[in-house]
């Protein structure tokens, strides 16, 4: 709540001189020197005969009557023994410098006063008798306060503020106003509004002192704007200014403080003017997003250098032709690292490699679009058509393609488990302590391990965006505890860089960690949206702002790698904020039970599954289940059992040509050496080389203790595959079509008088079990 202005002026703080009518003549009487004289340093530190009428006194009156009236306008400790002695050798050193200037303390100006009193007490005890004490100083400096100009308490080097704030205006004045920043700070998060926090007092005094006014309803906007212009603060506080700015306004009494937005000035070096000049008024004119604007100026400027170097008549957009564009379309594609470029420090050892696909699309895109906006814009005649002059080379688009990042699984393991089992002993520590809050700490990393959101929708989360369901019905309150294994969570993720606001499910871990971040989060100010404009309450806020969407780069990522001992790189590069929603995106679509590719865009929020294939690659493991499941080589080919003939082999019979090698057919042997390439193999028509298992030949056969039992696999053509998937109507086909075919016999089927039914050859398939297709008989 805005804090009310002060009732009137009886309540406000003035300076005890303002309304006085004192004698300010510049030149000072022969007798105030003489007085000052006759007394002595001695007399003039202890005020000897002050209260008496002595000539010598009586002569000093228009020098000690401001003194007095300021004397006892002081706010000091009840004991006032050492401070009255210190009060006395200020009054004693001001009236000895007034006698050797021959001016009053009123025409003095702000360096005689800072010679006085120096920029430290080492410096003043230099510059002053050796009797003045010690705290003499900070009384000089109160009267100068009031007596001399106003820049004296900036100027006076160091010095305790804080208490000459509160001896001029009075200590409990003091500590009500500051208690207000205070207060408002405190509620925010800021360690600033703590009791014991001297920061906060310090800058909020000078500001006080520099103000003229201890009234918090006196900071105004100018006040802040000259303090940083002038650079009033003493260096190790000018950082408060920015909170103190922040709780006053959010009292009502000035506006925020501005925005420190990093320059976003190019470097035009080596660009004709006229080109800056047109890429600065698309730059000002275009819709596109700060960042994306950005990117898309530093790449025109660079596209300005280039034509320096090869267009110099094509520098004004006007003048370009079908042919410039074609000569930058191929100079991108033959373009390497830094090239016309100007900060190239931090490229490293890429400069001099060739641009990457994506780079070289990513180039022409840039100046496809300025030259569309500048014709739609009609700012630009109509020469060519951007869309088609300027086209992507296929070469280049068929390189580019969904790749995703994704983190292995060993290293994201480790990550999770340093995520689960934080502690504040893992938080970095400043000077001043935690930075954040455990519990916020807590919940980003968790929002980050389990919602597979980007960077800049974690930071722009609002509060209460967790809700909690049970068997689809809301849980009212804390319920979500109770009901935490079987509830569902759900996750408000606002408008973001591909389409609206939507809801989606996430790990009720994750839910957990924000509600525990959300029981303690001080209160704070709506802040606008970037992307959306409303005013709203971001999740991840304190001390009235959000936090920065580089947070979890910069912070989160190095803790929780440090914590698991993760390196900062893998195969795939640095492993940044952004890698996770592709990690995430995978495994749930390599899951046991895994989402579909839709299923997978709605919980990431894509518009099209086209930008939800650059976030989801099938891994290895899921591949190779998928292609062992598809039974390629099992569809392609047949094992058939073989009994092979020991002792004919060893007898020398097989030699003379006695049957050694027996497939069994299931229902006959075949004895055909290359029954392989029988084209009667699978509908066997019983030529001269088929036995049956029934014949007394056969049954020998199978009683033999001799044999050697084999698998031997059979390639299928395409009308064997089908009889063995289709069953007995493509095996007729098959049969119709052998029918005129000679066996190894000789004879055909036809000739050998086969019945039509022939018998389907039994198949052992890869589990090794044997069964007869729907053909067999």
């Amino acid at each position: 709540m805005p804090l009310p202005r002060s009732g009137g002026e009886a309540d406000r703080w003035r300076s005890p001189i303002r309304d006085q009518r004192y004698d300010r003549l510049p030149l000072m009487f022969a007798s105030e020197s003489r007085a000052i004289s006759e007394l002595g340093p001695s007399n003039l530190r202890r005020l000897s005969g002050f209260d008496a009428m002595s000539p010598s006194w009586e002569a000093l009156a228009r020098l000690l009557e401001p003194l007095e009236t300021i004397d006892a306008s002081f706010d000091v400790p009840s004991s006032t023994e050492p401070m009255a002695r210190s009060r006395a050798d200020a009054i004693a050193v001001l009236l000895l410098r007034c006698r050797d200037t021959g001016r009053p303390y009123w025409n003095w100006s702000s360096d005689e006063w800072g010679l006085l009193v120096g920029q430290s007490e080492t410096d003043f005890r230099r510059r002053v008798p050796g009797w003045a004490e010690r705290s003499t100083r900070s009384f000089l400096i109160a009267y100068a306060y009031h007596l001399g100009p106003v820049g004296i308490v900036t100027s006076a080097g160091r010095l305790n503020r804080a208490m000459l704030a509160a001896r001029v205006f009075g200590h409990d004045l003091v500590d009500q106003e500051v208690g207000h920043i205070r207060a408002v700070l405190s509620q925010w998060g800021y360690q600033y509004g703590r009791d014991d926090s001297k920061g906060i007092t310090s800058v909020v005094c000078q500001l006080f002192l520099i103000n003229r006014s201890p009234h918090v309803e006196d900071f105004t906007t100018a006040l802040f704007e000259r303090v940083r212009s002038e650079d009033l603060l003493t260096p190790g506080i000018r950082a408060l200014v920015y909170p103190v700015q922040r709780a006053v306004a959010f009292l009502g009494f000035c506006d925020g403080p501005p925005r420190v937005v990093t320059s976003s000035v190019m470097k035009t070096t080596d660009v004709p003017p006229v080109w800056g000049d047109w890429v600065e008024r698309w730059y000002n004119t275009s819709t596109l997003t700060p960042k994306v604007c950005r990117t898309y100026r530093a790449k025109l400027l660079m596209t300005g250098r280039w034509l320096a170097d090869r267009h110099p008549e094509a520098a004004d957009p006007r003048e370009w032709t079908r042919q410039v564009c074609a000569d930058w379309v191929a100079a991108v594609d033959r373009m390497q690292v830094g090239e016309y470029a100007v900060r190239t420090a931090a490229l490293g050892d890429r400069i001099g490699q060739p641009l990457g696909a994506s780079t070289k699309d990513g180039y022409i895109t840039t100046i496809r679009t300025f030259f569309r906006d500048c014709q739609e814009w009609e700012w630009l005649p109509l020469r060519f058509d951007p869309q088609r002059a300027l086209s992507t080379p296929r070469s280049i688009r068929d390189v580019i393609g969904p790749d995703p990042r994704v983190i292995s699984d060993d290293i994201w393991a480790k990550l999770l488990w340093a995520g689960l089992n934080l502690e504040s002993a893992d938080l970095f520590v400043s000077g001043s302590g935690h930075y954040y809050p455990m519990e916020l700490v807590r919940a980003i990393t968790m929002t980050w391990l389990f919602a597979g959101l980007r960077s800049n929708e974690i930071a722009r989360l609002r509060a209460g965006c967790i809700r909690w369901q049970h068997q689809g019905k809301p849980i009212p309150g804390d319920a979500q505890q109770v009901l935490a294994e079987d509830a569902v969570c759900l996750l408000d993720v606002p408008a973001h860089k591909t389409g609206t606001a939507f809801t989606k499910p996430v790990d009720p871990l994750l839910g957990q960690a924000i509600s525990a971040w959300q029981a303690v989060r001080p209160e704070q100010p709506k802040a606008a949206d970037r992307r959306t404009g409303e005013q709203v309450d971001f999740l991840f806020s304190i001390r009235a702002r959000a936090i920065s969407s580089t947070y979890i780069n910069g912070t989160i990522i190095p803790m929780l790698r440090q914590k698991a001992g993760v390196p900062a790189s893998d195969v795939r590069g640095v492993i940044t904020s952004h890698r996770a929603r592709s990690t995430i995106a995978s495994q749930l679509y390599n899951a046991k039970e895994p989402m579909t590719l839709f299923e997978l865009q709605a919980w990431l929020g894509h518009r099209s599954p086209e930008s939800t294939q650059h976030y989801a690659k099938i891994s290895p493991n899921t591949l190779t289940k998928a292609y062992k499941d598809a039974g390629y080589f099992a569809r392609n080919t047949r094992t058939i059992e073989v009994l092979v003939d020991r002792e004919a082999v060893a007898s020398g019979a097989a030699a003379a040509g006695e049957p050694w090698q027996h497939y069994d057919l299931g229902h006959g042997f075949c004895t055909y050496s290359f029954f392989e390439q029988c084209p009667h193999r699978m509908a066997c028509a019983r030529c001269d080389f088929y036995t049956p298992k029934q014949s007394s030949k056969g049954q020998l056969l199978e009683a033999k203790d001799n044999l050697q039992r084999m698998l031997d696999s059979i390639p299928l053509t395409d009308d064997e595959r089908d009889a063995v998937d289709d069953g007995q109507v493509a095996l007729d086909r098959l049969l119709d079509r052998l029918t005129d075919v000679p066996t190894p016999a000789g004879p055909t089927p036809r000739q050998i008088g086969a019945p039509a039914s022939a018998t389907f050859l039994p198949l052992i398939n890869a589990a090794g079990r044997t069964g007869d297709c729907g053909g067999c008989g």
